[in-house]
């Protein structure tokens, strides 16, 4: 098989495999469901929820669209935010949902990061036509 079929076929194969998103999608529906079994308050779960449904959303469009580098840059921005929420949104003294937060915004950062130089690998691998 050549041709356009076979680069469409490639293109369907590396949907779904990136590991990186893989992780940052458990991370993102761990965060989302701590508030189950952590010690927490209104404020605290709502956040956790939020940004850990978004990671999980996000993580699923990196992972059905392995060539978007938009994706990965949003996984980068949720780690972000999920460092800062425990200080933004007052819920620092709550230690457990705190290092929660914490641990899942650095793997989320860490690995949206880690996804990246993929990305330019597949962008950059066939020639572009003059």
């Amino acid at each position: 098989m050549t041709g356009p079929d076979r680069e469409s076929e490639e293109s369907l194969m590396q949907k779904w495999t990136r590991w990186q998103d893989w992780v940052t999608l458990v991370a993102g529906a761990y965060a989302a469901l701590a508030p189950l079994w952590t010690k927490t308050e209104n404020k605290a779960t709502w956040t956790m929820v939020v940004l850990g449904v978004v990671t999980v959303a996000v993580s699923l469009w990196a992972l059905a669209m392995p060539e978007d580098r938009i994706s990965e840059y949003g996984l980068v921005l949720l780690g972000v935010l999920f460092i800062a929420s425990p200080w933004v949104m007052s819920f620092d003294n709550l230690d457990r949902m705190a290092l929660t937060a914490w641990i899942v915004g650095a793997v989320t950062l860490i690995f949206g990061v880690l996804a990246l130089p993929q990305i330019d690998q597949r962008m950059h691998r066939t020639p572009i036509p003059h």
